[in-house]
């Protein structure tokens, strides 16, 4: 498709062009335009029907944003930002220089503007930053008939009509009626009589990440957002809660690979960058792991006594930070998906330590039964090994449960406690464990 479009372009069929990519969706119109030179970005985007291209521009990425907004005549900027959300529009204009701002809020209209403007004031993980102040609201004295009427007044610049909110002269939220309610009543029915008065909302101020939970857990398209004294300010969207759960994934899972997160995409970030954010983590773990070494150096004399014992250290780490990650990586979904909570604390580590002791009975079987042959029928020598594996397996999973609830506890983000700090702790109980067991049961090392 790309191909053909370029082509199109190069014969200037600028007509058969903007014929094409009105057939396409915006999102698909967006990754193309992801690809094409400067010089082509701002004719293909000027093809592209009025709708259509703020619906573009908001799936674009910030550079091409920027480009974009830099060749546009005053015209054509105004005439983009009359088709945005603006929710939509603060969302760029957060990643924008303050020389783009400018001259963007100049040619918004007074309302756009104003909306702009609040949003904006709202802390960036709130609820408040991510929310919208379009919705369509009605009066619970209205009929099926009336807010109809209303429907059609407003709706166009509305980003949901699906879902409406009743509210009295002050704006207080009262109750919540559906598109289909309304469509399955009779055009006389008053609006007091269809509205959920049951509703869940949000505050501005709350946090965004538990806000956006919310759509998971009762299945909704849009949730309002009120503030301290139950005023409706604006609604968030199903669309924007499903960026802001990518992005929260994202950051989880960078800071359980235990990097700083990045602000911009992989390739968009610099090596420079992308060092820095791993640089002090690597660094941290590596010195930690010098303890892991001054506990090898204090067991030196029984390694000249039985170097055998070394070549087990390696599995005994290994299987330690492994069995701490799997806790520790079941504990933080939990928590992300607020399925487990730190009053759980508790329940969490007795079922981890009936897991860790099943786990450990296996493992230390399985493992028992071929160091016991391998190594001429060494009783002793595997019974230090089965011990030391259980003893490492419920330790390990121990802290895989513990550590990440206790962040939560001290209100750190519990992916930070994930596989490489565990693992670090673990390897220098195995190795403790380890060498104390086999110090008290062989014989050689007495």
């Amino acid at each position: 498709m790309k191909e053909e479009l370029m082509e199109l372009f190069e014969q200037r069929a600028f007509a058969r062009l903007r014929q094409e990519l009105a057939n396409l969706h915006p999102a698909d119109v967006a990754e193309l335009l992801q690809e094409v030179d400067a010089d082509a970005l701002a004719v293909f985007f000027r093809l592209l029907p009025k709708e259509e291209a703020a619906e573009t521009f908001v799936e674009l990425d910030g550079d091409l944003q920027q480009q974009l907004i830099e060749r546009f005549s005053d015209k054509e900027l105004k005439a983009v930002l009359d088709e945005l959300y603006a929710d939509d529009a603060v969302d760029f204009l957060e990643e924008m220089p303050a020389s783009v701002v400018k001259r963007v809020l100049r040619h918004a209209d007074p309302q756009l503007r104003a909306d702009i403007n609040q949003l904006l004031r709202y802390p960036k993980d709130s609820a408040g930053s991510i929310m919208t102040t379009e919705y369509v609201d009605l009066k619970k004295d209205m009929t099926v008939e009336d807010a109809f009427l209303r429907i059609r007044k407003v709706g166009t610049d509305r980003e949901t009509v699906y879902t409406c909110y009743v509210v009295d002269a002050a704006r207080h939220l009262l109750g919540i009626v559906t598109a289909k309610d309304l469509l399955l009543a009779t055009p006389e029915t008053p609006i007091s009589e269809l509205m959920e008065t049951q509703i869940i909302s949000v505050e501005t101020h709350d946090d965004r990440e538990e806000t956006t939970r919310a759509f998971d857990r009762y299945d909704l398209l849009a949730l309002p957002v009120v503030d301290h004294e139950g005023r409706l300010v604006g609604i968030v969207t199903v669309d924007d809660a499903l960026d802001i759960l990518q992005e929260e994934a994202t950051e989880d899972m960078q800071k359980m690979a235990a990097m700083t997160p990045a602000e911009e995409s992989y390739f968009k970030t610099s090596v420079w960058v992308h060092a820095k954010n791993r640089i002090p983590w690597l660094l941290f773990l590596m010195l930690s792991a010098a303890v892991t070494g001054m506990i090898l150096s204090y067991y030196e004399a029984a390694f000249q006594a039985l170097p055998l014992l070394v070549s087990f250290v390696p599995m005994l780490m290994s299987t330690g930070g492994n069995c701490g990650t799997q806790s520790a990586t079941m504990i933080i979904r939990g928590m992300a998906l607020d399925e487990i909570k730190v009053t759980d604390l508790l329940r969490a580590l007795w079922k981890e330590l009936q897991i860790a002791l099943l786990c450990g009975a296996i493992l230390a079987a399985v493992n028992g039964l071929r160091i016991y042959f391998q190594y001429g029928r060494n009783l002793e020598m595997t019974l230090v090994i089965v011990l030391t594996l259980i003893a490492t397996i419920v330790i390990a999973k121990i802290l895989g449960c513990l550590l990440p609830m206790l962040a939560k506890l001290v209100k750190l983000d519990p992916a930070v406690m994930a596989a490489p700090i565990i693992s670090t702790c673990v390897d220098a109980f195995s190795v403790t464990i380890y060498f104390q067991i086999a110090v008290k049961l062989l014989s050689e090392l007495q």
